[in-house]
């Protein structure tokens, strides 16, 4: 009787990681994202950053998110830009949450960042505030987002 009674815990289990791991494979945000456009809102200034000499992605898997972001010159200009970072992530509804672990601007890691994210077809966009007291950084920043193909 116990093992009968082991053998069903277990099957009830693994049914129901099976069932969770199906719904956040599902999760439409999973995938790799293009950076297409993106606009910073600080005080009484809006910027809209060129991307023409930038390449950025964002990979989100079901419990993790990365960001590469590198200059398309590949250091050789004044333009030279490479940042890098990933953590984890939570995401209710249209919440999205990053909890950022890693990242080349070290004094960035161990933040928290609260966005709205919005899904129209195979555009994300992302939009809320960036803030480090430390830092002196209070933004808004509204990122869009296209999902690759490859």
């Amino acid at each position: 009787m116990r093992i009968l009674f082991i053998l069903l815990v277990a099957l009830i289990s693994s049914c129901k990681n099976q069932t969770e791991t199906q719904v956040n494979a599902l999760s439409p945000i999973i995938g790799t994202w293009e950076l297409i456009s993106a606009t910073t809102i600080q005080g009484d200034s809006t910027y809209h950053k060129d991307l023409s000499n930038k390449r950025m992605i964002k990979i989100i898997n079901k419990s993790h998110f990365a960001f590469l972001n590198h200059d398309l010159n590949k250091g050789q200009d004044s333009l030279e830009v490479f940042v890098a970072g990933g953590g984890t992530y939570n995401l209710v509804k249209d919440k999205y949450t990053e909890f950022l672990e890693y990242c080349n601007y070290r004094e960035w890691e161990k933040n928290t960042f609260e966005f709205n994210v919005e899904l129209k077809g195979d555009t994300l966009i992302q939009n809320g505030i960036e803030k480090i007291d430390d830092l002196g950084v209070d933004r808004r920043i509204i990122e869009v987002y296209i999902k690759t193909k490859k």
